[in-house]
């Protein structure tokens, strides 16, 4: 249960985390490039050594740590870029109505258990987010102004694919290929590839004179880094330690998500909230319990 509390926690700090970068001016590129190397540093101190070496590389599961770290840079950009123009509520409900993908995934493909308090759960969950995605009506000229009408449902769409899919391979690696002694080092290996990319890039805009380069980003990233570790390194370890029933606990997990993004959102940075977003935020505590207990 602490692991599940923890990757709640973590992750939804992540995701308020953009709108302090966006408060202070710090840009969020170069802030996410340093999170993710300092998830290498983090990581390897949890390890006790840095624990990619050759024989590493040539694990069945160090492949897909590539694509978890190309996906995590991707994904942590489209959340700061929707997260500081749409809202944090809006950003947690999109990214995390992924949550229906790993739920199919384990039933059909893990055999666990659908029951018809589940299957509620889900629906339910679904037309919670859905709620809760709605904008206030004060707010939708402005949202207009600063994202295009296309890129609104574009982005959404994006954030749910690349999430659930994110999720079941995490699901899938963990538990097919991972055991104690290894799930360090797939984790460093999925950050550390996030972070090569993300340095080439930055590398790249700096020299171009396209960014210039600010100190407060490392700073920043220290701050994301050391909880966007953990919050993966919690997912992992909540999975491991509820085999058979990960189509109960990541939904449970992105839907605690959502709830405490959106209710911190509205008392730290006073984002708008309708009634019918309140209604979707508490027909995601019923979705939880049916879930959870179903």
């Amino acid at each position: 249960m602490l692991y599940l509390l923890g990757s709640v926690l973590f992750s939804s700090y992540l995701t308020l985390s953009f709108k302090m970068l966006q408060r202070f001016g710090i840009p969020v590129f170069q802030t996410i490039v340093f999170n993710y190397l300092t998830c290498v540093v983090t990581g390897s101190i949890v390890n006790g050594a840095f624990p990619i070496n050759t024989a590493a590389t040539v694990q069945p599961w160090f492949g897909w740590a590539l694509v978890m770290g190309c996906s995590f840079i991707i994904l942590f950009n489209l959340i700061g870029f929707t997260a500081q123009k749409i809202g944090v509520a809006v950003t947690s409900v999109a990214n995390k109505l992924s949550l229906v993908i790993p739920f199919v995934f384990s039933i059909y493909l893990y055999n666990e258990a659908a029951t018809p308090f589940k299957i509620g759960g889900i629906v339910l969950a679904l037309l919670a987010v859905f709620l809760t995605c709605l904008p206030p009506k004060g707010n939708s000229q402005n949202i207009q102004k600063r994202v295009s009408q296309s890129l609104l449902f574009l982005l959404p769409a994006v954030l749910f694919i690349g999430s659930g899919l994110l999720d079941v391979l995490v699901k899938y690696v963990e538990q097919t290929y991972l055991n104690d002694s290894n799930d360090n080092a797939f984790l460093i290996a999925g950050f550390g590839t996030a972070g090569l990319i993300g340095s080439i890039v930055l590398v790249g805009l700096i020299a171009t004179g396209k960014q210039q380069f600010d100190k407060r980003s490392i700073i920043a990233g220290i701050a994301i880094g050391i909880p966007n570790y953990f919050s993966i390194w919690c997912l992992v370890h909540v999975l491991k330690a509820y085999l058979g029933h990960s189509s109960a606990i990541i939904p449970i997990n992105n839907m605690g998500i959502v709830l405490l993004s959106s209710v911190v959102a509205w008392m730290l940075f006073k984002e708008r909230l309708s009634l019918i977003n309140w209604v979707g935020i508490a027909l995601s505590i019923v979705a939880i319990a049916l879930i959870a207990f179903g």
